[in-house]
């Protein structure tokens, strides 16, 4: 059995149908559906079981899951909303939720790869990105609590006390199919699109941070490419003799930043040329708004891992082409 929990959110249920492509359908998707539109994203997905993520934890508490054998965990459950302020709730969620996973991931002998994240580097500036303890500043919760695992697994790293695979992988701006229902957290991509769908323009930052009109910098990086991510480490499509123990937290970027007027000319390769309209940066974001992000890959090819990440405009192009069949 393969589990993957936030199987219905964005980057889990593209897991799943990656899962999927391998012939892999043996799969318990873990969520809470209290919103029914994340379901959509399961459309045409094979699975073989369904747990509500309460459930879940309960059964890990009770030890009471009853599963045999455990293949993977591929732990995506967590509060992304970068938005929410109650720490509670968050810490909850993100940390003591992530530390019940890795024990069963233990108990199991089952190789884990979990969801950190970029947010973790706050407002940290070119090569500044690399996952090192004087380059780690969030600015909110949402990264605190994301940061607080991943100190929590170097400990456990650093006391030889993880005989698995665990691997945190930080993902950095994420874009792809099945992130409508995100709302104000889906990526610019998305937004962008949605601009030149309703108002026949797309509209971009003024300069702000030191960058001109639509200059700011991120890193955008296919959903695609980190579900790859996730089965290299996981093991899963690999011949046995090729398969190896982990223990690392790398990030999930493609390395290399995009200026938000390139997003807009890759968008326009796809939906037809509009007018770019540019805003004034909004002031009260000015303390807490990443102008600029590019993952520093060294971390993750020190593992072996030379995967190729997919340029901007052929993920987005790839994004709308299956948007446009599911």
């Amino acid at each position: 059995m393969y589990i993957v929990t936030g199987g219905a959110g964005f980057i889990g249920s593209n897991l799943v149908h990656e899962l999927n492509r391998e012939g892999i359908t043996d799969i318990l998707v873990v969520d809470n559906l209290a919103d029914a539109r994340k379901s959509l994203n399961l459309h045409g997905a094979r699975f073989v079981d369904y747990m509500d993520k309460h459930e879940f934890r309960r059964a890990l508490a009770a030890g009471s899951l009853g599963l045999p054998r455990v293949e993977a965990i591929l732990h995506q459950g967590a509060c992304s909303n970068t938005l929410v302020d109650d720490g509670v709730y968050m810490m909850e969620n993100n940390f003591t939720y992530s530390k019940e996973v890795l024990r069963y991931a233990i108990a199991m002998d089952a190789p884990l790869v979990y969801a950190s994240t970029a947010a973790v580097y706050g407002l940290s500036g070119p090569g500044r990105f690399s996952p090192t303890l004087a380059n780690e500043r969030p600015l909110n919760v949402y990264g605190f609590s994301k940061l607080v695992f991943d100190h929590y697994v170097r400990r456990l790293f650093e006391r030889g006390a993880v005989p698995v695979t665990v691997v945190g992988l930080r993902y950095f701006n994420v874009y792809g199919p099945r992130e409508q229902h995100k709302g104000r957290m889906a990526s610019v991509i998305h937004h962008f699109s949605k601009q030149m769908r309703e108002s026949g323009k797309v509209r971009l930052f003024a300069g702000s941070g030191g960058y001109a009109d639509g200059e700011q910098r991120r890193d955008f990086v296919y959903v695609r490419d980190l579900c790859r991510l996730n089965l290299f480490f996981a093991g899963i499509g690999l011949p046995a003799a090729e398969q190896k123990t982990y223990h690392a937290i790398v990030n999930a970027g493609s390395g290399s930043s995009r200026t938000f007027n390139e997003v807009a000319r890759a968008l326009m390769a796809v939906h037809g040329e509009v007018p770019v309209e540019y805003i004034p940066f909004p002031q009260d974001l000015d303390a807490r708004y990443q102008h600029f992000t590019e993952a520093d890959l060294h971390a993750l090819r020190q593992t072996g891992c030379d995967y190729r990440f997919t340029p901007l405009e052929e993920g987005v192009r790839e994004t709308f082409e299956v948007l446009a069949t599911s």
